[in-house]
């Protein structure tokens, strides 16, 4: 089971953060449906993943030391071709390794390029006082402009999560707004579910981050997450 193995090595590790590779494998096997993303330890290697999975892809720095990808020049969008993967990956070599002198950096991430959707927040916090809580909210910056999100303690059911997906301010956007497609909030709903059951079936997740999840008029994906073990 992949879920118990990652567990099991990171704990050997004395490790509580995983990889986005680790938590998108752990959130798939959730029933959860992400990017597909592999690791690249190498130029070729991910040159190699990129033909595969098929243009135009985006390169991500792997390292659980590095959890601000951005800031450190780690993140490499919309790459249509052999020589932009090239030196996307060295740029990224670079800039983390001057950013951070001292993290491991495993590789970089290689996945698709997600289409744009309306973008959405979903994780777990473990709360000191009610235990593990799920949250849905606006994701990308307005939720941390806006605020705009919505909590339940697990384990949550399919009325709750009707309830988290409507009591957000900017619901509006979740219905289509100004031409846009309005999101599939039926997969919405039944992804904090499958969050929620899995949380209440693995105990030592102390966080869960999926930021953004795509939302589209048929489906969603996500495009980028994280998990943090209890220490």
């Amino acid at each position: 089971m992949t879920t118990a193995r990652i567990l099991s090595q990171a704990r050997e590790e004395k490790r509580t953060v995983l990889t986005e590779i680790e938590a998108k494998q752990i959130l798939a096997e959730a029933g959860i449906n992400c990017t597909e993303t592999v690791l690249a330890t190498s130029r070729e290697e991910a040159v190699s993943l990129c033909d595969r999975i098929g243009y135009p892809v985006v390169l991500k720095v792997s390292s659980v030391d590095i959890s601000h990808k951005s800031d450190a020049g780690g993140v490499k969008v919309n790459l249509n071709s052999k020589e932009e993967v090239e030196k996307a990956f060295d740029d990224i070599m670079t800039s983390c390794r001057a950013y951070a002198p001292d993290a491991d950096i495993e590789g970089v991430a290689v996945q698709s390029m997600a289409k744009p959707g309306t973008e959405i927040i979903m994780g777990m916090i473990n709360d000191a006082s009610f235990g593990p809580v799920v949250m849905f909210g606006l994701g990308g910056v307005l939720v941390e402009v806006l605020k705009d999100v919505s909590f339940r303690i697990v384990p949550i059911d399919k009325n709750d999560a009707i309830e988290m997906t409507t009591e957000i301010q900017g619901k509006k956007l979740l219905e289509g707004y100004r031409g846009q497609d309005p999101a599939d909030v039926e997969c919405l709903r039944d992804m904090l579910v499958k969050l929620s059951d899995f949380v209440d079936a693995t105990p030592g997740i102390e966080e869960i981050d999926m930021n953004p999840v795509f939302a589209y008029k048929d489906g969603a994906v996500v495009v980028d997450a994280r998990i943090i073990l209890s220490s």
